[in-house]
C-alpha cells in the first residue's frame, strides 16, 4: 500500500473520531451550531470513503481498456465531494431555520465546547498533513479532503467563539445564526473544490510557470534539433502529459534524432518524474520559425 493510499485510510480513521466528539458534544449541549460542526463531519467521513476508493483506483496501472491509465479517478472523488457539501450545507440551513423558530438555551455549555475542541485540534493537525503531503504527491482527491478540513476547522473555530458567546450572554438566537453562517462558509468551498476539479476533467493546460519551466528544458536540452514546437500540456491526478513537434535538420539519422528524444525525455522526466512525453520528428522543412528554438 503506497504512502497516499495509506493517508487516504488514515482520514477515513481521522474522520470517524472526529465525528464521535462533534456528535457527543451536540448531545451534551443541544446546540444548533455544533450539530451543524457534527453534520459537516459526516461529509468529511463520506468523503474520506471516496477519497480513498479513488486513489486505489488511481494507482492502477494502464490496461488495454485505459492505456492512459486511471489517474482522472480522483478528480471524481473531489466533484463528489463538492456535491455533498453542498447537501449538507441544506441539512444545516434547515436546522438553523428551526432554531430561529424556536431558539433554546444550551445544556453544559462549557463541557461540550470542550469536547468539540478536541475534534478542532484533531483536524487541523490532520488538514496540514493532507495539503502538504497531497500537493507533494501530486494528489487532488487528499488536496481536496485536507481543504475540506481547513474548512471545517475555521467554521469550527468560529463555531466555539459564537456558542461561547451565546453561553455567557444568554442569546439563544446566536446558535442558529452561526448554524447559518457554517452553512454558507461550505457552500463557498463546495463550489471551489467542484469548479476545480472541473478543470481537471476538462484537460487544462498546466500551470504557466510549469510551462515555462518545461520550455526552458527543452531549449537546454535539444542539442542538434532546430526548434520544437506546438507543446501541449494537460494535467491528470499526479500524471503530466506533454507532447510537441521536434524539428530536425532534414539528413539526420533516425538514430540521431530517437537520440535527442531520449535525451529530451530524460531532461524533463528529472524535474517532473510523473510525465508522459510524446515528441513528433519533423525535418527542417516543417519548421514554423516561432515555438522554442533550440540552444
Amino acid at each position: 500500500m503506497n504512502r497516499v493510499v495509506m493517508l487516504a485510510f488514515a482520514s477515513i480513521l481521522v474522520g470517524i473520531v472526529v465525528l464521535a466528539l462533534k456528535s457527543l458534544a451536540y448531545l451534551m449541549t443541544g446546540s444548533v451550531a455544533l450539530l451543524s460542526d457534527a453534520i459537516e463531519s459526516i461529509v468529511n467521513v463520506a468523503t474520506a470513503v471516496a477519497a480513498f476508493i479513488a486513489i486505489r483506483l488511481s494507482a492502477k496501472p494502464a490496461d488495454a481498456e485505459h492505456p492512459y491509465g486511471h489517474h482522472k479517478a480522483e478528480y471524481f472523488s473531489a466533484v463528489l465531494e463538492g456535491v455533498l457539501i453542498v447537501v449538507a450545507a441544506g441539512a444545516i440551513l434547515r436546522e438553523a431555520y428551526f432554531g430561529f423558530l424556536a431558539p433554546r438555551q444550551l445544556d453544559a455549555p462549557w463541557l461540550g465546547l470542550a469536547v468539540n475542541g478536541a475534534a478542532l485540534a484533531i483536524n487541523a493537525g490532520w488538514s496540514w498533513v493532507l495539503i502538504g503531503q497531497g500537493r507533494a504527491r501530486k494528489s487532488p482527491a487528499l488536496v481536496a479532503d485536507g481543504r475540506h478540513l481547513l474548512t471545517d476547522v475555521i467554521s469550527s473555530a468560529g463555531v466555539l467563539s459564537g456558542v461561547s458567546l451565546a453561553a455567557i450572554t444568554g442569546w439563544a438566537v446566536l446558535d442558529p445564526a452561526l448554524a447559518a453562517i457554517v452553512a454558507v462558509n461550505i457552500l463557498w468551498t463546495g463550489w471551489g473544490l467542484v469548479k476545480e476539479s472541473i478543470g481537471g476533467l476538462m484537460d487544462e493546460a498546466v500551470p504557466p510557470a510549469t510551462l515555462a519551466r518545461i520550455r526552458e528544458i527543452i531549449s537546454a536540452n535539444a542539442d542538434g534539433a532546430i526548434e520544437a514546437h506546438d507543446i501541449r500540456t494537460r494535467q491528470a491526478g499526479r500524471m503530466m502529459f506533454i507532447d510537441f513537434h521536434l524539428v530536425v535538420p532534414g539528413g539526420m539519422s533516425v538514430s540521431a534524432a530517437h537520440d535527442i528524444c531520449d535525451r529530451l525525455e530524460r531532461a524533463i522526466k528529472e524535474e517532473f518524474p510523473d510525465a508522459l512525453i510524446s515528441i513528433h520528428v519533423e525535418p527542417d522543412g516543417r519548421a514554423k520559425h516561432s515555438g522554442i528554438l533550440v540552444l
